[in-house]
């Protein structure tokens, strides 16, 4: 038996990072496979037809927490990868860009989730570096740490 063949997908992430240094994190399980442990992961998700990496950036955003900002409060993309992931019975390869959006603090809404988000997403919350290098749960992407040191330009 073989293995289906991804669906390509251009997608995008947002590192929105608090006053504090942390970054907001997503927790959810694949709706495929709920015996299979939680995932964290950054906001963000494919972009829609005719859509730069920028607007699907801002839509996310307002999607997934209720944050309305405008192009210029991105920055980026600081980082680009191609993930490849199984999500509800179909495998993915996503090329995508990685921004950044500062707030100094922000109560996550996510009223706007969409039927995907409202099946897979169980909490959300905001983590610093340090809990980041010393948990135990997963959390994509696997270089995190790094990528945020790097962009809030701390050494190490």
């Amino acid at each position: 038996m073989t293995a289906a063949q991804p669906i390509d997908r251009p997608g995008v992430r947002v590192l929105l990072i608090d006053g504090r240094d942390r970054v907001l994190l997503f927790r959810a399980r694949d709706p495929g496979r709920p015996t299979e442990p939680p995932y964290w992961f950054t906001v963000g998700g494919g972009l829609d037809s005719a859509e730069t990496s920028e607007q699907a950036a801002l839509r996310e955003m307002f999607e997934e927490t209720g944050l309305v900002r405008a192009a210029e409060d991105l920055a980026g993309p600081v980082w680009h990868e191609v993930a490849e992931f199984g999500f509800d019975g179909a495998s993915y390869r996503q090329s995508q860009d990685f921004f950044v959006c500062r707030v100094d603090t922000w109560q996550v809404d996510t009223s706007a989730f969409e039927e995907p988000e409202i099946r897979s997403i169980e909490a959300h919350r905001w983590w610093s570096i340090a809990e980041l290098e010393a948990t135990d749960e997963v959390f994509y992407p696997e270089i995190l740490p790094g990528l945020l040191r790097r962009v809030l330009g701390m050494a190490g």
